[in-house]
């Protein structure tokens, strides 16, 4: 089941950008912050924002912090009150905590307390820039593991016109495409006889080796 409501610890940048985007995607968010000032600029953009104390179990209380479905942790500048948020959040038993960590220590100690998911977004950030610039047509990259990714490419003019059971990418390369995004709209599980296109977004899920194969093989190659 999905989560309906969220509460986001920490209103700095990457909690105020991604309580704004939860909001956009039709989602109730309670946005926490000791700051006064940051908590009065979100405060017509989410469904409700509070100026506290996010380590005084009190208060979490009081804010009903036990009936959200998902929990973020998005302090970055004091470990101390990241862990102690996430220790109370897992406490009065909100279904999903998701945290982010500034160090590996930090993600560590996030990961020994039993959060679900420990984001790194300075991290997988740069690791994403790196990727994007060195693979010109690779629009977004998603580390499902160490091993595995899921990717977007770009349709090129080399594989223009071909379907995808000409391309025939699970057995010559190991990879997936799972979704094609055309102007038309999205194809989610496209059939072998689907038609790429130049300009059309493929997603692709492989391992790691695969994924970049078949990137500088048939992605990037110019000749097809």
């Amino acid at each position: 089941m999905k989560p309906k409501q969220f509460v986001v610890i920490g209103l700095g940048r990457f909690g105020s950008s991604l309580a704004i985007e939860l909001m956009e995607q039709g989602y109730e968010v309670l946005g926490i912050d000791r700051d006064e000032e940051v908590v009065e600029d979100m405060s017509e953009l989410l469904t409700h924002t509070v100026v506290a104390d996010a380590t005084d179990e009190g208060v979490l209380k009081s804010l009903g912090v036990r009936n959200f479905d998902c929990g973020i942790v998005a302090i970055g500048d004091d470990i101390q009150m990241s862990i102690l948020s996430a220790i109370l959040l897992k406490e009065l038993g909100v279904g999903t905590v998701v945290a982010k960590a500034i160090s590996v220590l930090h993600g560590r100690a996030l990961e020994k307390l039993g959060v679900d998911r420990v984001i790194f977004p300075e991290r997988d950030m740069g690791i994403r820039v790196a990727h994007q610039l060195v693979t010109p047509n690779l629009l977004d990259y998603i580390e499902l593991s160490k091993d595995y990714l899921v990717v977007e490419l770009t349709v090129t003019d080399c594989m223009d016109g071909k379907t995808l059971s000409e391309l025939n990418t699970r057995v010559r390369y190991g990879v997936t495409v799972v979704a094609v995004n055309k102007p038309s709209g999205i194809i989610v599980a496209p059939t072998a006889m689907d038609v790429l296109h130049a300009g059309d977004i493929m997603v692709v899920i492989g391992s790691n080796e695969n994924v970049e194969r078949f990137e500088n093989e048939v992605v990037n190659s110019q000749e097809g």
